[in-house]
């Protein structure tokens, strides 16, 4: 699956860059505080009002308690399987619970998780990888974004970097970490956030409520981590360049769509949902990887993998329980050849919200 991979390499991606990257302020749910207010508790770097975008405020986050997007039935006789959507990213700030969710949780045999890669790689071997980690995150000849990047890209790239990393530099950085760099400040500024927090809500109602939890996770053996980094060096550039600019676009065109989604979803607007496209930049740094010949065709094997084990859990759910639980991102449930359109070609029978 699209997303439990990206999930993996969103990690190592993030390993790289935060080698040397600014540091981004922890979420906190627990003070709900509308994205910039100059006033926020315990902010050690409060917004400069002189610096502010008014535009990005247009959109205000909808934060406290909210209870999310009612769910997909998903049936086979009278066994159901129950699905939550979710969505990256959320506001920061808001407090995700569901009565009904909590009420099909508990009524569960099992629930599913989102399904994820582990990378098998050993602690201490992992420690004996820093060096190549750390030529890893720059370009392969050595040369700095301002040397790479066409001059408008770089200008585009520049304005953001000044806005959402203030002094920071990451001219020495390859251009599709500092694409991630970028990213993730931008989203919290703007009082966004790319983490689990929704799947974190649920794996504590099934423990709160004894429900096993079935890990949907495949193991990726990576037998010579160092030579998988090596690899990296035969990324073409153009092929990073276009996962910069993707990430500079979306930014400068999307973050408030990025913020209404988030609203959207907070409050169960399946139809507004519906209505709004899903650009996803990381799709473009995603397939940066599969150009890379053995590592493209290990993360095609891993794809495929992935997609054929969440479907064996969910058809073994489907047969053994009267009721099961799982959680999948939204685009999946929208999509018109996504893993809701599979399941109904496989015969089930769909209910949608």
């Amino acid at each position: 699956m699209e997303a439990g991979l990206r999930h993996l390499l969103l990690a190592l991606a993030s390993s790289l860059v935060g080698l040397a990257a600014t540091p981004i302020a922890t979420a906190t749910t627990e003070t709900p505080v509308a994205p910039g207010a100059p006033n926020a508790p315990n902010d050690p770097n409060p917004p400069n009002p002189s610096s502010t975008d008014p535009a990005a405020l247009d959109e205000v986050l909808v934060t406290g308690e909210r209870p999310g997007p009612a769910l997909w039935r998903v049936s086979k006789g009278n066994h159901d399987l129950w699905i939550l959507a979710t969505l990256e990213p959320l506001p920061k700030n808001m407090t995700w619970r569901s009565r009904i969710v909590e009420e099909r949780i508990a009524s569960s045999q099992v629930v599913l998780a989102p399904p994820q890669v582990n990378p098998r790689v050993g602690f201490f071997r992992s420690l004996t990888l820093l060096p190549s980690l750390f030529h890893a995150r720059k370009s392969p000849d050595g040369r700095t974004l301002e040397q790479v990047l066409p001059h408008d890209l770089y200008i585009r790239w520049l304005a953001l970097r000044v806005k959402y990393l203030g002094n920071s530099s990451d001219e020495n950085l390859r251009p599709m970490l500092a694409a991630l760099d970028l990213y993730l400040h931008a989203l919290d500024d703007s009082g966004l956030t790319d983490d689990d927090s929704v799947w974190k809500v649920v794996e504590q109602t099934a423990h709160k409520h004894d429900v096993k939890i079935l890990p949907v996770t495949l193991d990726m053996p990576i037998k010579d981590p160092k030579a998988s980094l090596r690899e990296l060096d035969e990324i073409p550039r153009d092929a990073e360049i276009g996962c910069l600019e993707a990430a500079v676009t979306r930014l400068e065109t999307d973050l408030q769509p990025m913020r209404r989604r988030a609203n959207l979803w907070s409050l169960g607007d399946i139809a507004g949902l519906r209505a709004m496209t899903y650009p996803d930049e990381r799709i473009a740094c995603f397939e940066v990887l599969f150009n890379v010949p053995k590592l493209g065709d290990q993360l095609k094997q891993v794809r495929a993998g992935l997609t054929d084990l969440w479907f064996t859990d969910a058809d073994e759910a489907l047969t053994k329980y009267e009721s099961s639980f799982a959680v999948l991102p939204i685009t999946e449930m929208l999509r018109p050849d996504g893993w809701l359109a599979k399941l109904r070609d496989k015969g089930y029978d769909v209910q949608e919200p």
